[in-house]
């Protein structure tokens, strides 16, 4: 008697064998082995190009601690709740030291933050809002989100604009880029 394969069962079937065969090639992050995709890569960029390279999951993420930050923004109708990691804590946890930040969206937009914005203020990698998990609809799974309303000297568009969402990356570079 001949089983029938769902169409489901050959897609799992066929993730799992180019998963197996991305890591045999070293081509696939090591959070993907999991059952979580990768929702940030953190890389070190030096002068001979790249260098370390550290990803994380969204509960890898949330597992460094949540803070909370009530705040308003430019593009939300009232006060919103985030949730996520200092962004100070990811770095440390990647091990990376730096004088600026290249963070690259999901659509490769990308902004400069220089670290001692993460030195002076709490600046989060909010992965929640309002006590949910952001979804792409919803400008994530990642957001740098600054302590607007805690802080008035942040409520200019200096600081807007550095609060990149669909955040995919951070690059930690050595020194300054403009």
């Amino acid at each position: 008697m001949l089983k029938t394969v769902t169409g489901g069962a050959w897609r799992r079937f066929f993730a799992m064998g180019f998963m197996v065969l991305g890591v045999l090639a070293g081509s696939v992050p090591v959070a993907a082995a999991s059952s979580e995709p990768v929702v940030l890569t953190v890389l070190e960029e030096t002068a001979a190009g790249e260098g370390v390279r550290v990803t994380f999951t969204a509960p890898q993420l949330e597992a460094l601690g949540l803070r909370r930050i009530e705040t308003e923004t430019p593009w939300s109708n009232g006060s919103v709740v985030f949730e996520g990691p200092l962004l100070r804590d990811v770095l440390a946890k990647a091990g990376m030291q730096g004088e600026s930040l290249k963070a690259v969206a999901l659509n490769d937009y990308q902004v400069m933050i220089p670290v001692s914005d993460v030195a002076a203020f709490d600046v989060i990698l909010a992965t929640r809002a309002d006590g949910k998990a952001i979804g792409v609809r919803e400008r994530g799974p990642v957001r740098v989100i600054y302590p607007w309303s805690e802080q008035e000297e942040l409520q200019a568009e200096l600081y807007y604009a550095r609060a990149i969402w669909q955040l995919r990356s951070i690059s930690v570079l050595a020194g300054p880029r403009q």
